[in-house]
């Protein structure tokens, strides 16, 4: 049987108790994986264990395969209404509402990440992605087409059937949501990996799925690694549709094994190295405020983290100096003090990932203006890191390092900030700051990125499309963008008359 992982949360932010089964999900039940293996999950301020989870394996991705493919084909997809699916997603989102502080402190707790944002960002987008596709459920329909009075002919969206998913660990329970809401809108049935790093919200969330009362076998959720279940949710030949948020090595994987396995459809929402422009007619305080958030929010580990911070030459001095003094100004340390702003980062893997990026810096002869070192010796903290002097070709300029780490570049003029801006392999976001609304249009219609804010950054809303350009991936997530990765279309031609 399943351990129970219980923990007692007696902080500033949070005092509760959780207890929960940590099996693997299958069918609506916890139970072990087939090897009966557990992985260890690490709490990153300490760097100690917090409890173990079971680990699947492939044998028990095929079970998920099966029973899910059983729920689809009898409890869900076409023998379920979307009146239903819809009333069982707004259950869903309901009670992640009212356990909205017990998963934001899981989050933190598996996570590192603050309990602020983790309740009021990573939470309530959660609930509020799966209340907008509790919307959508009813309103998934085909068109009729008008072709002659002796022919009917129409379309249907119909759902896939079974849809593997694999999501990363920077936002567990929102990436989790984000895949949900639109396979569940739609009909389809799910066999999804979290990060082996961050399942504890997952798991926690499967009990909530239970008590909405989703039929068993429609969410599967397999704690593995990803070279065991992740390669074999790629793999599987019943699988026919893969999402993926992840790496951009990852992602070319997952491709690979789509084409070597059924070709199943894939959607991928991959990596980044977001420009962020600031004009010379910005409003300079709150430039300085967006951009420390758009780098050192999450603690950098955001795909869309605007890293590249480009200042025209005319304030880069001022800019630099009031942005080097905001970084210091940071509070890094324990997630559940309400006065922390940057927490740990996830795993000693991506310390000294970071770490690695920030030598190859120094190495190169960037300037480091603030931070560059360990905070502390507990746990996987880093400072807040600014590095100026660089060049185009440095590692810390062109590769996404997914840490609190950014650099400041100068630039000239338009052309110019968009010449820089474009270098690069990524397309995922955009940022700009200017009163100038036509310059603001201008240099978004020309950035190569698939979201552009406009003196803001890192904004999301459910029902707008969020994906990349470039090797930052295919697809889109959220909105009813989303809603189409995820059914068929089937054209319908019904002879009323025509005779051979």
């Amino acid at each position: 049987m399943p351990s129970v992982f219980t923990h007692e949360f007696d902080t500033p932010a949070y005092k509760g108790k959780v207890s929960f089964d940590t099996g693997i999900f299958l069918n609506g039940k916890f139970v072990d994986g087939s090897d009966r293996t557990t992985i260890d999950v690490i709490n990153p301020t300490i760097g100690k264990v917090i409890t173990a989870v079971s680990e699947a394996t492939p044998k028990d991705v095929d079970t998920a395969v099966d029973v899910a493919q059983k729920a689809f084909d009898t409890a869900w997809g076409l023998n379920c209404p979307g009146t239903q699916r819809s009333i069982l997603l707004a259950k869903l989102a309901r009670l992640l509402e009212e356990h909205a502080d017990e998963l934001a402190a899981l989050e933190s707790l598996n996570n590192g990440k603050t309990f602020h944002w983790a309740r009021n960002a990573d939470v309530a987008g959660s609930i509020d992605c799966i209340r907008y596709y509790a919307g959508w459920a009813d309103k998934i329909s085909g068109q009729v087409q008008e072709t002659s009075e002796a022919k009917l002919t129409y379309t249907r969206h119909e759902p896939i059937g079974v849809v593997g998913q694999i999501i990363p660990w920077n936002f567990p329970l929102l990436m989790l949501a984000w895949k949900l809401g639109p396979a569940l809108a739609t009909g389809n049935t799910i066999v999804l990996k979290p990060s082996e790093f961050t399942p504890l919200t997952a798991i926690r969330v499967c009990h909530l799925i239970n008590e909405a009362g989703f039929p068993p076998g429609v969410v599967n959720i397999l704690t593995g690694y990803g070279n065991t279940v992740g390669n074999a949710i790629s793999h599987h030949m019943k699988i026919e549709k893969i999402a993926f948020t992840g790496s951009t090595l990852v992602g070319r994987k997952i491709m690979e094994a789509s084409s070597k396995s059924n070709l199943k459809d894939v959607t991928l929402e991959l990596g980044g190295k977001s420009p962020n422009i600031i004009f010379d007619d910005a409003d300079l305080d709150q430039a300085v405020k967006w951009a420390a958030f758009g780098i050192f929010w999450n603690h950098g580990q955001t795909c869309c983290a605007g890293s590249r911070i480009f200042v025209q030459e005319g304030i880069y001095d001022e800019f630099l100096k009031r942005f080097t003094e905001k970084a210091r100004s940071i509070k890094v340390g324990d997630p559940f003090h309400p006065h922390t702003t940057q927490g740990p980062q996830v795993s000693g893997i991506q310390l000294n990932r970071i770490m690695g990026y920030i030598q190859s810096g120094k190495e190169a002869g960037a300037k480091v203006e603030t931070g560059g070192e360990r905070h502390g010796t507990e746990g996987y903290f880093i400072q807040p890191t600014i590095f100026t002097n660089t060049s185009p070709d440095m590692r810390i300029v062109q590769e996404e390092i997914f840490g609190p780490v950014g650099v400041v570049i100068k630039f000239k003029d338009e052309d110019d900030v968009v010449r820089q801006a474009n270098d690069t392999l990524y397309g995922l976001a955009a940022a700009m700051f200017t009163p100038n609304l036509n310059r603001a249009i201008r240099t978004a219609h020309r950035l190569k990125a698939g979201t552009a804010w406009v003196n803001c950054i890192n904004q999301f809303d459910s029902s707008v499309p969020f994906g990349g350009f470039k090797q930052s991936g295919i697809g889109r997530e959220m909105g009813e963008y989303a809603l189409h990765h995820y059914t068929a279309v089937k054209s319908v031609h019904i002879n009323l008359g025509i005779k051979l």
